[in-house]
This record gives C-alpha cells, sequence and structure tokens, in this order.
C-alpha cells in the first residue's frame, strides 16, 4: 500500500482548497508531498515540477508546493510566466505563512494556508480569463 499521510478527507480538502484558489486566477497549482527530501528542496520541487510536466501549461504560470513531512522541509517554484512577471522574493511571503503553521505542528494548515495564498498572489498577475481551463489535476501527487 502507497504511504499517504492524509486521510481521504483531508486530501479532498486540499484538493478543495487548489480548486478555490484556482477560481481566481489562470495559475495553476499543485500541492507534491513526500514523507522524506534528501536534497535541496527546491531542487526536489524544480524537478518535480518537470516529471509533471507542469511545464506545458498554456501561460507556464504554474506552481508546486512541495512539502517533505518528516524532514519539515518546504518548497515553492514556479514556471517561467510567473518569474518573469514577479520579484525575486515573489514566493517569501506564501512560505513563511506555510513555515509558520509547520512549526506550530499545523501540516494541513500550513498547506492549505500556502495554497490560498498562491492562489491570492498568481491572481495579481494571472487573473482568471473567460475561457479559462484547469489544465493541472487538482489531485495531490506523493513520492
Amino acid at each position: 500500500m502507497a504511504w499517504r499521510p492524509f486521510t481521504k478527507a483531508e486530501e479532498l480538502h486540499i484538493t478543495e482548497a487548489v480548486a478555490d484558489a484556482e477560481k481566481g486566477t489562470s495559475g495553476e497549482i499543485r500541492v507534491h508531498i513526500d514523507r522524506y527530501c534528501k536534497t535541496d528542496p527546491l531542487l526536489k520541487a524544480q524537478n518535480l515540477f518537470h516529471h509533471l510536466k507542469m511545464d506545458e501549461t498554456e501561460l507556464h504560470n504554474g506552481v508546486i508546493l512541495y512539502v517533505s513531512i518528516d524532514d519539515k522541509k518546504v518548497a515553492l517554484y514556479g514556471d517561467k510566466g510567473i518569474n518573469e512577471k514577479v520579484e525575486l522574493d515573489f514566493w517569501d511571503i506564501t512560505l513563511g505563512h506555510m513555515t509558520e503553521e509547520f512549526k506550530n505542528g499545523n501540516i494541513m494548515a500550513g498547506i492549505v494556508a500556502g495554497i490560498t495564498d498562491a492562489g491570492k498572489r498568481l491572481k495579481q498577475y494571472f487573473p482568471v480569463a473567460d475561457d479559462d481551463k484547469n489544465e493541472l489535476t487538482n489531485e495531490i501527487s506523493y513520492s
């Protein structure tokens, strides 16, 4: 059986948070959960971003929230369409909200805060279009 740190209800809560966050933006948000991270979490997020084909969105405005549960590591990696428009520290506020919750032992709250914040921040640069379509699944990926 595959490792799953969340109940079905918790997974649903996360995927619903992704769907809600994406309602206001054409940006695409994915959550990836690892048990361990033996490398730099940003490097891992970048590798997963490409492995999950998140770099194939039309506007190149996807972002992955990477969380390593046991190692308590987190990273956000955005596609080139985002990075071309935003300041270098764009994701620092989102990471700050997530890590604050994680420090208090609130993994779920940290993930949902990250999703919500990412959606709000993406909306500033990538508002939802009338013809917007969900290009990536909202499901959590695991490794």
